[in-house]
């Protein structure tokens, strides 16, 4: 991918979704990254404090490449909101709402699944979740302990960025969306990539995943790519 040339030899940091790990992360984006000569970090951390402070971490002086899924995405793109000049480019998988949370799909179902874990359990709170989604729920949201329902919570309430601070981000960003996922509707994917100066949308599915999570990242470096074409073509002119 020639439009990527810019940023071979660096090393993305990309952040995990609500009470999701770094072991997704992971196996979403790093073979996609690796095929174009982009390293990996996933730092542990849970919460929109704790993100926050893995990409301040990262900083050393040369602008990063960040991104994450659903939450991860949301605190990527408000840290590339904060720190302009700190940010080389965006992979923003499954984007969940836009501004304040509200009942955005992804916000009802993690109030839902708090709520369940308080009175049930976690193996209540993962009834009918079943394959894939399921087994990395299971992995994931046990290792969270007792911290799982107020992580949940807190990332419900949440804020993602508004559209108009989206469209003061001037660094190229990749999108992604799943088609068939009703809890990060393709529809916010979209507005966030016509907010985003310099966006392109890829898309996949949930099933493509049961079968390889790295489809998720894979539209995400192509989109990426894709923003950066569309950028390069506009300044010949």
């Amino acid at each position: 991918m020639r439009p990527m040339v810019d940023l071979v030899g660096r090393t993305a940091v990309l952040l995990p979704g609500t009470a999701s790990d770094e072991v997704f992360v992971r196996s979403v984006f790093e073979e996609p990254l690796a095929q174009v000569g982009i390293g990996v970090t996933a730092p542990p951390t849970v919460s929109v404090e704790e993100h926050l402070a893995a990409l301040d971490a990262a900083w050393t002086g040369t602008p990063l490449l960040v991104g994450g899924v659903s939450l991860g995405a949301h605190v990527a793109a408000a840290w590339a909101v904060r720190h302009p000049e700190r940010c080389a480019g965006l992979l923003l998988a499954l984007p969940a709402w836009t501004g304040a949370a509200g009942d955005a799909p992804a916000a009802l179902s993690a109030r839902a699944g708090a709520a369940v874990v308080e009175l049930d359990g976690v193996d209540a709170a993962l009834v009918g979740v079943d394959g894939w989604l399921g087994a990395e729920l299971s992995r994931a949201w046990r290792r969270h302990g007792p911290g799982l329902a107020p992580t949940l919570r807190a990332a419900a309430r949440s804020a993602a960025p508004t559209t108009a601070e989206l469209a003061g981000v001037r660094a190229p960003a990749g999108v992604a969306a799943c088609t068939d996922d009703p809890i990060h509707p393709v529809g916010v994917a979209r507005s966030w990539t016509v907010a985003l100066p310099r966006a392109e949308l890829r898309t996949t599915t949930l099933t493509a995943l049961g079968v390889d999570r790295a489809a998720l990242g894979r539209a995400a470096v192509l989109a990426l790519a894709a923003a950066l074409v569309r950028t390069t073509d506009f300044g010949r002119h």
